[in-house]
């Protein structure tokens, strides 16, 4: 593949048709809505306006963000607000195990914002969150998509030691990239946080990259490989959708062909499951990944 045609001068114009979303519709969709309504509940599916939303609630999945709403990094591509951070609330997990039971989730995702101004960063109530859930949701199965905890092993350690049923963390970009696209984040660090938690154990690594961000053909394809030769187990590849004009500009909007493309290469490479598609996010058909 010809590493020119991912390659843009200006920043793309206007969305292509296959950015299009539909309306969530359905029977379970509209009772979960209800319910987040009802109770107030908080899910990053609907703050983040996923573009899954009604596909995902459809199949019993939903994802939850914790640590709260503000961020110590500063990522290019990210809408999440950057600032100080406002303590840590201790009854969140027992808040979060409470909404996944209300809502019925059959799969959770949790996530979180990074919080370098910690001296765990995080790592404690991430641990004692999953804990809740499993005591609240004992039939729930669970992805943690974790932060780097700048690389530090004890931090891991607490994740790995409630033994989600898959580990992720995002790669987000390539390597050239990283600096511009993650700013506080290193390409190696990642690389080596998921490598550090397959060797130790967890059950499935996942992780995720955003195309359209001026990254080319083989540089995603490099990327793909540095995944497999950390031992991750899935990744999903979408599109990067800019979230307001302060962040990074879209350079390109990859074609459904091109996903296509590193779809096929993911699983020859031998991912167990590789999402790839304009609209795929994180968490898109997060359910089928614990098999």
């Amino acid at each position: 593949m010809s590493s020119t045609a991912t390659e843009t001068v200006s920043p793309a114009k206007g969305k292509p048709k296959w950015l299009r979303v539909k309306l969530p519709t359905g029977k379970k969709y509209t009772q979960l809505r209800s319910l987040v309504d009802t109770y107030n509940l908080h899910t990053i599916c609907t703050s983040g306006s996923c573009p899954n939303m009604g596909e995902c609630w459809g199949e019993g999945t939903a994802t939850f963000m914790i640590l709260g709403n503000i961020c110590t990094r500063s990522c290019g591509f990210c809408g999440v607000k950057t600032g100080r951070p406002e303590d840590l609330d201790w009854a969140e997990p027992e808040k979060v195990a409470r909404s996944i039971k209300i809502m019925g989730i059959k799969h959770a995702v949790v996530t979180s914002v990074d919080r370098d101004d910690l001296k765990d960063m995080g790592s404690i109530l991430w641990a004692e969150t999953v804990k809740a859930i499993r005591r609240m949701n004992p039939e729930t199965t669970l992805e943690t998509l974790i932060p780097d905890f700048q690389g530090v092993e004890r931090h891991l350690d607490r994740i790995l030691e409630v033994s989600p049923e898959v580990i992720s963390h995002n790669m987000e970009t390539v390597r050239r990239l990283t600096r511009e696209v993650r700013i506080q984040a290193k390409y190696d660090r990642s690389l080596g946080v998921l490598k550090y938690l397959k060797a130790k154990g967890a059950r499935r690594t996942k992780s995720g990259i955003m195309l359209g961000l001026g990254e080319t053909q083989e540089e995603v394809l490099q990327t793909l490989h540095d995944l497999r030769s950390a031992e991750v187990d899935i990744v999903t590849i979408g599109q990067y959708l800019q979230p307001s004009k302060k962040h990074l500009p879209v350079k390109r909007f990859v074609t459904p062909e091109e996903f296509d493309t590193y779809r096929e290469a993911g699983l020859e490479m031998g991912f167990r499951h590789v999402e790839s598609g304009a609209l795929v996010r994180s968490s898109y058909k997060a359910h089928k990944h614990i098999d």
